[in-house]
């Protein structure tokens, strides 16, 4: 096997060379496995499982020439190889069992792994009597047996770590309020420092608001409702990220000031940023993390927050101590990892109710079950729309349709107006380019609109223009995904941004990196809800099409949901579920737990491996 005009990225190819220079002798078929595992990393795999490759060509596109060893053999000549160390070892590539890592993504891993079951091992103090009376009044409201959301409380404030999951509406952040101020309840808690992140600026902001609307009802004392925190930050200013440096102002060294930390939309955590996160809080604090394991994973490597939730259960002394605490019966079921009872499952959606189309097509789509989705959308449910023959032109008449009523509020000129409207539709793609991608269907609607408007092809601007921004820029107060909507105004065109005091004018040109945002893309809309969606999807097959995405683009309507795709890709989205190759779930199902590494990479090292 050559290397040679092998089909290698640009990122591939460096670092390729950069082992050949290390080790001039190094066999292909180790070159080849470091290259495919650049390639993983890229694609959202933590690692290259040997096993799934051994004896298959490495690139299939080329007719011969890239077979791979079969396994043992490459296994062989990966551990006889100076490039490639065992665990602990100092190497740019580290084999572990079937599993071969770049160094820092292992490092990133067993970190993680460790810190996360050394913080599920730690039961902070608890007064039992004390809980069990904050329990039953705040969560007074609920008639379902077993409360999960109570359940999730308790296990939050007697444990240091809580994984609660939970699909939309089931109530996550009304469980997060009440659980803090249970905790807040708890005696000598009173003084507790706690914090709110996510991992956008929108989702900060939108989880800040919700626990600012929802603690004025909570029936706690005013001197508790003072304590709740409502302010949240993104992940990387709270960890204080250094530019295009791997390394975070807050570590071990330099903890977090923080006695409670709760993270929403956990599932958008990366394996990278999950393990600094780890590191910088302080081994007493507690860590509650919010989330929906069965959304889109991270846009970079891994999927932490999934298999973190793979082996929740209840064992039978777990489940007898919870009965004490919430008065109601706990399920037992046997745990699948070391975290077991850490992790909670939200189950009842108070968003969609039981006849709901959209919530049966959630279930349909995560059991798996093609069939039963294609019949279903074949019911004419009330708020389930297919069209299994999309047209281009089709699209764009259902698109002037769609935002007719946000047009015309946009040319008012009123910013609340204009805002309601546009989160009453929303185009969602799975793919970035293409005539179903985001960028054909926005330049095509938008050609579209200036020549009604009768405004220049060459112009940028106009009012109405949605556009979304693409970076951070905290000096402005702008983040990745916020939305901002183009109007008229006395001082010529502004795009407005919704924000805590209002609406946030800015000049277009003061903007950061942003696109259009009639149509985005399902990773974007993350997070978000809208009155109806309108869910593209792609002609041909495409990688990108799986259980998840499909789960994920159709739980952001509140009220309908419209599919535009040919049945041939509504069963491949279903029957496609996208797993990433990583050892997280392995390590915290492993006893006893994995010693940290006493590799500490940093700085140039960390950028080397």
């Amino acid at each position: 096997m050559s290397l040679h005009d092998l089909p290698l990225g640009p990122l591939e190819r460096a670092f390729v060379d950069s082992l050949r220079r290390l080790d001039p002798r190094a066999p292909d078929s180790v070159l080849a496995a470091a290259a495919l595992c650049c390639s993983a990393l890229a694609a959202g795999d933590v690692c290259l499982p040997l096993a799934r490759l051994a004896g298959r060509p490495a690139w299939p596109e080329l007719d011969a020439g890239c077979v791979l060893p079969p396994l043992a053999q490459w296994r062989a000549e990966l551990a006889g190889s100076r490039l490639v160390g065992a665990l602990g070892a100092f190497a740019p590539l580290i084999l572990d069992g079937e599993r071969l890592y770049l160094a820092r993504y292992h490092a990133y891993e067993t970190r993680l792994a460790a810190r996360l079951l050394e913080r599920a091992g730690r039961q902070p103090e608890l007064d039992e009597a004390s809980l069990r009376d904050s329990l039953a009044r705040l969560f007074a409201f609920n008639t379902q047996q077993p409360d999960w959301q109570r359940l999730a409380a308790a296990q939050a404030v007697r444990r240091n770590l809580a994984v609660i999951s939970g699909g939309p509406g089931t109530g996550k952040t009304t469980t997060v309020v009440r659980l803090l101020a249970a905790l807040l309840e708890q005696p000598g808690c009173q003084g507790l420092a706690i914090g709110l992140a996510a991992p956008t600026g929108k989702a900060a902001a939108r989880m800040a608001e919700a626990i600012r609307n929802a603690k004025a009802e909570l029936p706690v004392s005013d001197e508790v409702k003072a304590a709740l925190p409502e302010e949240a930050r993104t992940l990387h200013r709270l960890l204080g990220s250094r530019g295009d440096s791997p390394a975070v102002r807050h570590d071990a060294a330099n903890p977090l000031p923080l006695d409670v930390l709760v993270v929403d939309e956990a599932s958008m955590i990366d394996l990278a940023l999950m393990a600094k996160l780890l590191e910088a809080l302080p081994p007493q604090a507690r860590l509650i993390l919010l989330g929906d394991k069965d959304q889109l994973a991270a846009v970079e490597a891994g999927a932490v927050f999934a298999e973190l939730c793979e082996g929740r259960g209840f064992d039978a002394e777990a489940a007898k101590r919870l009965e004490q605490l919430i008065g109601q019966r706990v399920p037992v079921s046997k745990p699948r990892s070391l975290l077991g009872d850490a992790v909670v499952l939200l189950t009842h959606s108070h968003r969609f109710a039981g006849d709901s189309g959209i919530g049966e097509l959630a279930r349909r789509i995560n059991a798996g079950d093609g069939r039963g989705t294609l019949q279903l959308l074949q019911e004419g449910r009330a708020d389930l729309l297919w069209n299994a023959a999309p047209s281009a032109a089709a699209l764009l008449d259902r698109l002037a349709r769609g935002y007719a009523p946000y047009l015309t509020a946009a040319g008012k000129g009123d910013p609340a107006a204009a805002f309601a409207a546009f989160a009453a539709f929303r185009v969602l793609t799975a793919q970035r380019e293409g005539q179903w991608g985001v960028a054909g269907i926005n330049e095509a609607f938008e050609a579209r609109i200036k020549r009604r408007a009768n405004v220049a092809s060459r112009e940028r601007w106009y009012p109405g223009r949605a556009v979304m921004v693409r970076q951070n820029d905290y000096a402005l107060g702008l983040y990745n995904g916020d939305i901002g909507i183009c109007l008229a105004t006395p001082n010529g065109l502004r795009v407005f941004f919704e924000s805590e005091q209002g609406y946030r004018p800015f000049a277009p040109a003061r903007l950061p990196s942003h696109d259009s945002a009639f149509a985005m893309t399902v990773h974007k809309s993350q997070g978000s809800e809208f009155g109806e969606v309108l869910l593209v999807l792609p002609e041909t097959p495409s990688p990108l099409l799986s259980r998840s995405l499909f789960y994920t683009g159709i739980t952001r309507a509140r009220r309908t949901v419209e599919i535009w795709g040919l049945p041939a890709r509504l069963r491949e989205a279903v029957e496609t579920r996208a797993e990433r190759a990583a050892g997280l779930a392995e390590r915290l199902g492993a006893s006893p737990a994995p010693a940290c590494p006493q590799i500490e990479p940093a700085g140039d090292q960390l950028d080397l491996f």
